[in-house]
């Protein structure tokens, strides 16, 4: 194979579902969530996952080139699910193949795998969120999966890209962040800066 494909694909995942959204708002300050306030309003808190497994689609969005094959998940926060070396047959990244949330996330559902979307602090509030993404050719003959997403709490915004070159053995991943605020906003990796 020479050069870079891009390409949208339905996949299957067995999948345990999570219940319904709590339809009153967590006001609870004082929740210590990993460091956090634990304070997730006006997300919706979700605090149970169904014991039963059931197959699920989900919209892939697959990278590959002659070195690497890359999946990410839109619908679960655009989250990278598999990083495939095609050279050994190795995923060089942990590969689910089950979708089996935990109620280790901000909001409630966070699922172990694959290189998840942080942003603006660990195991975010939309992480098993569907994001906005966008399909890129690039001039130099590279192909990017751009997700987007705005967090309601503080109205940042974060934007990572995934490229994939044609001659790259290597996968790598840029981000940006923005705020609408003229002063700087809490995240895990440090403030986000304002927007101009």
């Amino acid at each position: 194979m020479s050069g870079v494909r891009i390409w949208e694909e339905r996949i299957v995942f067995p999948t345990y579902e999570v219940g319904q959204a709590d339809k009153n708002p967590m006001f609870l300050e004082g929740r210590v969530y990993q460091g956090s306030s634990g304070k997730v309003y006006p997300y919706p808190a979700i605090e149970s996952v169904s014991d039963v497994k059931t197959d699920k689609e989900y919209q892939a969005v697959w990278l590959e080139n002659e070195y690497l094959k890359v999946m990410i998940l839109p619908e679960l926060g655009g989250r990278i699910q598999r990083a495939y070396d095609k050279t050994n047959g190795y995923d060089f990244v942990y590969y689910n193949h089950v979708i089996k949330p935990a109620l280790v996330g901000l909001c409630g559902p966070w699922i172990s795998g694959g290189i998840e979307f942080n942003w603006p602090q660990h195991h975010r509030p939309t992480t098993f969120s569907p994001v906005d993404y966008l399909l890129l050719d690039n001039p130099d003959g590279s192909k990017t999966c751009r997700v987007s997403d705005v967090d309601q709490m503080y109205g940042t915004g974060g934007r990572p890209a995934s490229p994939c070159t044609p001659a790259g053995r290597t996968s790598r991943s840029r981000a940006s962040s923005t705020t609408p605020r003229p002063c700087p906003r809490p995240s895990c990796g440090g403030p986000t800066p304002p927007s101009r």
